[in-house]
């Protein structure tokens, strides 16, 4: 393979046998002027990799390299590049590679919610070409949505904030997260375990909300003041009414979630925001009454200048998130893939030892 005239990557080539990736060689995008080249070290696995990959969001075009949590060092600048990026610098991207930069939503730190919004994998570029992800030797990216990553912060533990980290970051704190609040983290997986360690981290009293039990030791480690099981505690919603300024939900699916109780919880004025996307065929069923002096949204992914907080505040208080690491190849992302479908994971994966698997 001649660099760069030739990506490798671990793709899935059928929605249906997506447990069985391959190894795959695919052109990269055209290099502009503002476009930069990153070497891959590491990738993280979110769910929404596992989401296309197996076609729940509808059928997406082959193949399919995923992967939009990368680390990896600069080998190439475009000759227009002013962001003060660097060869050989250490950064990351996150699950978008490229907006309008134009329009309001753009210049006020809004860019995932550009109508010209690319995702890191599997959407067409103004230009025709199909985005591919971070399973894979190189990405190339608008200098835009890349960020450095902090000396302090290892890779395996960088990879997962680029995506998972920034999608509950951003509702925290554009919802005052802070000192004095108390805020609520329904869902305590992949993304949930890192919304408490973020909440805590910004001085808000964190209430821990699942189904049972059956995490609340990892809750109370990960920095909850408190937890609430909504299967196993009848009396749920009388117990804590009129108790949380926010929350999230960072749950998978909407199926479980009581939206009879949940605004029950909530001072007046609260809000509920949602971070999930779940499965295309599931609904959202609400009663009016429930939204009496209470807000219910949905938040997309992070800024970037979101993003660049967020690693800072990561840096400087030295905050550790859970991750396990598998090697990068057909073998490992099969694993990761099968073990995520079964929610065997606590509580992300990073994709590891890309030059084991791609060389140098």
């Amino acid at each position: 393979m001649s660099y760069p005239n030739k990506f490798e990557g671990i793709a899935v080539l059928d929605h249906k046998d997506w447990k069985n990736p391959k190894k795959v060689t695919y052109d990269p995008k055209p290099f502009y002027d503002n476009d930069v080249d990153i070497k891959i070290e590491a990738c993280g696995v979110c769910g929404s990799d596992i989401h296309c990959a197996n076609g729940n969001w509808g059928d997406v075009k082959k193949p399919l390299v995923v992967g939009h949590e990368i680390i990896g060092r600069i080998v190439k600048l475009g000759s227009k590049c002013n962001s003060g990026l660097k060869i050989g610098d250490r950064v990351g991207v996150g699950a978008q590679v490229f907006s309008c930069l134009e329009c309001n939503r753009c210049k006020n730190d809004n860019e995932p919610y550009c109508k010209g919004f690319v995702t890191t994998y599997g959407q067409n570029y103004p230009d025709g070409y199909n985005s591919k992800g971070g399973y894979a030797n190189y990405v190339r990216v608008h200098e835009h949505f890349i960020v450095p990553i902090p000396e302090n912060i290892p890779t395996h533990l960088a990879a997962p904030l680029m995506c998972g980290g920034l999608t509950v970051f951003s509702p925290l704190i554009r919802n005052g997260c802070g000192p004095g609040k108390k805020v609520g983290i329904m869902g305590i997986g992949g993304i949930g375990h890192m919304g408490v360690i973020f909440a805590k981290a910004l001085g808000a009293e964190v209430y821990a909300i699942s189904r049972s039990f059956s995490k609340k030791n990892d809750a109370m480690k990960l920095g909850a003041d408190h937890f609430i099981a909504t299967k196993e505690e009848p009396d749920w919603a009388e117990k804590y009414y009129d108790t949380l300024d926010f929350i999230v939900i960072c749950a998978g699916s909407f199926t479980d979630i009581d939206f009879t109780n949940l605004p029950k919880i909530m001072k007046v004025g609260g809000a509920i925001r949602s971070i999930s996307i779940p499965d295309e065929s599931q609904k959202l069923t609400l009663k009016p009454f429930g939204l009496v002096g209470v807000s219910i949204g949905n938040s997309h992914l992070g800024s970037i200048k979101e993003l660049k907080q967020l690693l800072q505040l990561v840096s400087d208080k030295n905050l550790k998130i859970w991750v396990e690491t598998v090697p990068i190849s057909e073998k490992g992302v099969q694993e990761v893939f099968d073990r995520m479908d079964k929610g065997d994971v606590r509580y992300r994966f990073t994709l590891t030892d890309f030059d084991k698997e791609f060389g140098n």
